[in-house]
């Protein structure tokens, strides 16, 4: 017969280990935005589609967030309070399902897979138990002594885990003591457990530092792309300047600024990815204080906008169109002086082309240069 899967989400945590923020106010983990969602609807996600029910266990503080997740669930959810121990909140979840298979997971590992849920529940079906875990990789040493601890062997241990809720049952209720996992629980009374693959980026939020970890993992979710796009007319009596490079040429860009057509074109992907507008909504041509400013310093204001609404730049690509001057030997250093303003890019990151128009309209009649770029813009 199929059996039936019942996910019990683990939401109940006082978060201790957790610490404050930067202003002393306590944590609860479980509240946290990670790239636009919270760890229980991440987890609630997670499991939705591969399981026929879930039971989230909750505190007083979490309660109205694990309601939220229920209701975007398209299985049925039950909600139930925790208990004093992790072991008690385990036993409140299982009681309140009836289903022939539990996978337990601690919503604190909100970055689990469809690939490590399927293979720990598929092994309860088959024999009883499905743990997931990975092999220890690093060096591991004793803190007092600085003794290396034979690694062969050793695995660490992740949710969900999975087994037969009678036989789970019968083991809480022989069970005498406090365990750290169900894991623990079930080799107690059973002698062994079957260990499925877990995956290294199922990491679990413990502490302050993981937050960032944590978003910018998840943030992929939250690519955001922008296009930009800007010409200045050539004329003379102007120094040509593009990428922040001065390049030696009869002609120069006419412009309030330093009219250097290829930041412009960077600055306005960038603002257009975050949907924070356009350059001359920033930096307005008829405000003196831009009047021939380098518009690398336009750049880096650009970069700090973004980060305070909570995004840096993974990438830019760009290129240039002109007839002439040739632009191969400045490439590089535009380049650099891009990744120089936006510190979270790098040079790898930023890539600089230059075109002809092949003597075909008004770049090709050195009336102008046109730039147009392309920003990559993540989550912080």
């Amino acid at each position: 017969m199929n059996k039936t899967v019942c996910a019990i989400l683990l939401a109940a945590g006082s978060s201790l280990r957790m610490g404050a923020d930067e202003n002393g106010a306590a944590i609860n983990k479980m509240l946290l935005d990670i790239s636009g969602a919270d760890p229980i609807s991440r987890c609630a996600a997670a499991f939705d589609g591969l399981v026929q029910e879930m039971v989230i266990v909750v505190s007083e503080a979490t309660r109205e967030t694990a309601e939220r997740a229920a209701r975007l669930s398209r299985v049925p959810v039950r909600i139930v309070p925790g208990g004093a121990r992790r072991q008690d909140s385990v036993l409140n979840g299982i009681s309140a399902t009836g289903c022939d298979i539990v996978a337990i997971h601690d919503c604190a590992r909100c970055m689990v897979t469809g690939k490590v849920i399927s293979a720990a529940i598929k092994s309860a079906a088959e024999c009883g138990s499905g743990a997931a875990a990975v092999r220890v990789r690093d060096t591991i040493r004793r803190a007092e002594t600085g003794e290396t601890v034979d690694r062969e062997g050793l695995v660490l241990m992740q949710t969900p885990q999975c087994f037969d809720r009678s036989m789970l049952l019968d083991a809480y209720a022989k069970a005498e003591g406090t365990f750290t996992d169900d894991a623990a629980v079930w080799r107690e009374c059973y002698g062994s457990i079957a260990l499925t693959e877990g995956s290294a980026a199922n990491q679990k939020l413990t502490e302050y530092g993981d937050i960032a970890f944590f978003r910018r993992y998840t943030g992929g979710s939250r690519m955001r792309i922008g296009i930009g796009e800007d010409t200045h007319r050539l004329t003379e009596g102007r120094k040509l300047i593009l990428g922040g490079v001065e390049i030696p040429f009869g002609l120069g860009l006419l412009g309030h600024s330093d009219a250097d057509a290829l930041i412009h074109a960077v600055i306005d992907a960038m603002l257009g990815a975050a949907a924070l507008g356009d350059i001359g909504r920033h930096f307005p041509d008829k405000d003196p204080q831009y009047k021939d400013i380098s518009s690398l310093v336009l750049l880096k204001k650009t970069g700090e906008m973004l980060e305070k609404n909570g995004y840096a730049v993974s990438n830019v690509d760009a290129v240039v169109t002109a007839q002439q001057p040739k632009l191969a030997p400045y490439i590089d250093e535009m380049r650099k002086n891009i990744a120089d303003a936006l510190p979270h890019a790098g040079i790898e990151n930023v890539s600089v082309k230059a075109t002809t128009p092949e003597g075909l309209g008004p770049e090709g009649n050195l009336e102008s240069i046109t730039a147009r770029a392309v920003a990559c813009i993540m989550p912080l």
